[in-house]
């Protein structure tokens, strides 16, 4: 069966940019995925010729997804693409525009699911305990603090102002994906790095400058400024591994379910709208209980 649409393709496609733009407020950087998806389908259609714009079913859904599959796509990148069209045609959908949805129920091949890189406990502590008492030392060590006492994300983390600092209840309300709020705790050693932090900004920080974290130049710190001081500041403290803002994320939220087993509140401290993407973190758990055992129990010990 066949879903005609209405309007042309290029004033469907705009018109659900501008929904996801104004009504959805998703970030640029999400817009342009979605335009750059969409576009890649609408690009094969042409390159079908027989295809009638106004006329995609079904099949020419699956026979995209497997030309792009063959193509070397990943799972991963096809899962997105097809999301991308399901959004699409549920928005046409509601406006009327077609009749039913042809990317329902076309799924992607699964993708293999890789278990987060985490730092051990005392690794933590050996990367928190950064010399020095610069302005940039503070700043740094602030950010990692931050990171792990919150499991914050990279964009989270680069939003901050300094007023999003003055709870007075230990709590501190970020914007996540789908700009979405969410109220994490901050703990002891994170508020006295920030605090510390604070004391110096002034030194950096350009007038006006309401960020939280600033670079040498005045502004607001970015995503790839702080990525490349986090990998700096590991390498100086001799971590065997490449350290980035996310793997400190992956180690809040796995240390959270060893010690509580909670996996609903490792989800709300997370922001994730779904609980399948935490569980992700109790395969962690069980290969942490797994290596204890193997260490631990009589019966599992290899012989020397």
């Amino acid at each position: 069966m066949t879903h005609q649409v209405k309007a042309t393709t290029d004033e469907a496609l705009g018109a659900f940019l501008d929904y996801l733009h104004y009504e959805r407020r998703l970030s640029p950087r999400t817009l342009s995925a979605y335009r750059r998806d969409l576009e890649d389908f609408l690009g094969w259609l042409s390159e079908q010729g027989h295809i009638d714009r106004a006329r995609i079913d079904s099949v020419h859904v699956r026979s995209y997804a497997a030309n792009r599959h063959r193509q070397g796509l990943s799972p991963k990148s096809l899962q997105r693409h097809l999301s991308a069209l399901r959004a699409w045609f549920r928005f046409l959908l509601r406006e009327g525009l077609v009749k039913a949805n042809p990317a329902d129920g076309v799924r992607a091949p699964k993708v293999p699911r890789h278990l987060p890189h985490t730092l051990d406990a005392d690794q933590i502590g050996h990367l928190m305990d950064l010399p020095g008492d610069a302005p940039l030392d503070r700043r740094d060590r602030a950010i990692m603090e931050l990171f792990y006492s919150s499991g914050l994300r990279l964009a989270e983390l680069v939003a901050l102002d300094v007023i999003d600092m003055r709870s007075s209840d230990g709590l501190l309300q970020v914007t996540g994906k789908g700009n979405k709020t969410r109220r994490v705790p901050v703990g002891r050693f994170a508020r006295e790095a920030v605090g510390q932090w604070l004391v110096v900004r002034g030194q950096l920080a350009a007038n006006a400058e309401t960020a939280l974290f600033v670079s040498q130049r005045g502004t607001r710190l970015g995503a790839r400024a702080i990525e490349a001081r986090l990998r700096q500041r590991a390498i100086e403290q001799g971590m065997p591994r490449h350290v980035h803002p996310h793997m400190l994320r992956h180690s809040f939220a796995s240390h959270m379910l060893e010690s509580s087993g909670d996996l609903r509140a490792v989800q709300e401290l997370l922001g994730h709208a779904d609980i399948s993407t935490t569980q992700v973190y109790t395969h962690l758990d069980f290969q942490h209980l797994a290596q204890v055992y193997d260490q631990a129990h009589p019966r599992a010990r290899r012989k020397g």
